[in-house]
This record gives structure tokens, sequence and C-alpha cells, in this order.
């Protein structure tokens, strides 16, 4: 008994002290299920950052910028979801492709073009996710192509089948349809095997984000000072106290 009222002493200056946090901090995880078999079928690494306090009122202004991606496609195959989770749908020859003729492509995806997103999405018909629709077996229309914006796209490596292009783009853009498009610029088709998030407004993967292995109430403070620098007009950490402790929001998107 003792021993459980210790526990919950524990706890309960614990919970107190994550409550008297505020501000933003990053963390690293993979995306989705923990189930080793979907982590084999797609590798998505997710940079999410989490507001605590009054850091939940500046998630969309500190996120408002450009977000950078790794991703890894493969050629020669496509499927309903546009990534490695999904059914095959079409397989096409790849072999007569070069490094040259993907660089080549991707310069037609740079600057401000046309996307139309995935069917499996978060965007929504009626208030339902298109990707709960498809699930249920309804049929769904694509929406039609918008306007998005990509920075900067290169190709880091090619090994046919698979290519890995560094994508730094704006809001609303589906990495997973442009590994689409870029498959069917080449006469061919490909999905998407692999997704990193690696920066995220002014956070970045390699210097903000907490591992899993450092989830503790402890290194979510350190975090919280250390990302103070990127929150404008706020000189102090204990500035960002908050009228209204433990209120928490994350910003990640499917994509």
């Amino acid at each position: 008994m003792a021993a459980r009222e210790a526990g919950g002493v524990v706890l309960g200056r614990a919970a107190e002290k994550l409550f008297s946090l505020s501000g933003l901090f990053a963390v690293y995880k993979p995306k989705g299920p923990t189930s080793a078999g979907v982590l084999n079928l797609l590798k998505e690494k997710l940079l999410a950052v989490i507001g605590i306090g009054k850091g939940t009122k500046m998630l969309g202004t500190m996120l408002a910028g450009s977000k950078k991606y790794t991703a890894i496609g493969l050629l020669g195959k496509a499927t309903d979801t546009l990534d490695a989770t999904g059914q095959v749908t079409e397989e096409k020859p790849y072999d007569q492709i070069t490094k040259g003729d993907l660089e080549n492509v991707l310069q037609k995806f740079t600057g401000d073009i046309m996307q139309v997103p995935p069917l499996y999405s978060a965007l929504k018909k009626d208030g339902e996710r298109l990707s709960t629709l498809m699930k249920r077996g309804r049929a769904v229309e694509a929406k039609p192509a918008r306007p998005v914006r990509v920075y900067s796209l290169s190709l880091q490596r090619f090994q046919p089948p698979l290519f890995t292009l560094d994508v730094e783009c704006g809001g609303g853009f589906y990495v997973r349809s442009l590994v689409s498009d870029i498959g069917k610029e080449l006469s061919t088709c490909a999905t998407m095997q692999e997704l990193t998030r690696t920066k995220h407004g002014p956070f970045t993967l390699e210097e903000h984000a907490l591992h899993e292995d450092k989830w503790t109430i402890d290194e979510i403070a350190r975090s919280l000072e250390h990302c103070t620098s990127l929150l404008p007009g706020e000189p102090s950490h204990k500035k960002l106290k908050t009228e209204h402790p433990g209120e928490t929001a994350v910003s990640c998107e499917d994509k």
C-alpha cells in the first residue's frame, strides 16, 4: 500500500511538471502503427512538432514555412495508395530509364506546379476522409489538380529500381503523388517506398527532434528550452507560461 502511495506521489509530481511546461518541441518516430509488418512495407518516418500550453497557439504560425523530405521511390510498380502499403495496380518495365532521364524529368516538377492529390488521403468529402471512404468500398472521384510549390527537388541516388529524392515544398504537397507522377512522366510507373520528413518550418530532424528513447519529461523540458530560440519575440522560456496548463497539440499531416 505504501509503495502504491509513493508511486502515486511520483506520478503526480511528474504530471505537475509536465503541465507547467509551455512552448514547442519536436519528436521523431516511425509514423502510424508500430506493427513490424506495416513498417516493413512502408518505412515512413515522422518529424512531428508538438505544442504544449501557449505553444499550441503558435503551431500554425511557426509551421507555415516549407517542409523538407527524403523519399525513396520504386520504379516499375504502381499501387492504389501510391505507396508500399497499397495493392499493386500496375507493373511496367523500367530498364530503359537512365539517371539522366530521371534528372531531366525532375525539372518539370520544380517551382509552381499543379498536382492531383491521392485518393487515399486526409482530404475530405461530405465531412469524411477520402481514405475512409475508399476503405469502405465507396466510389471516390479524384480531387481536381491544385497549385502547389516545390522550392527544390534533387536526385540523391539512382539504383534501379530504387531512386532517392530530396524535396523541399510548401503546404498541401503530396510526395506520394510526386513519385507517381515522375513514373508516368518516364513512361513507366512508380510508388513511394520510404519517406522521412527532415524539416518542418524552422524545426529540423537533425537538430531539434527527440527520439523515442528520450521521451521523458526532463528531456522534453530541455528540448523546450533549446527550441525557444526559434520562437519570435520570446526571449525567455519563462515567458511561455500559459493560463491553460496541460493543453497540447501535435502537427503532423498525411503526405
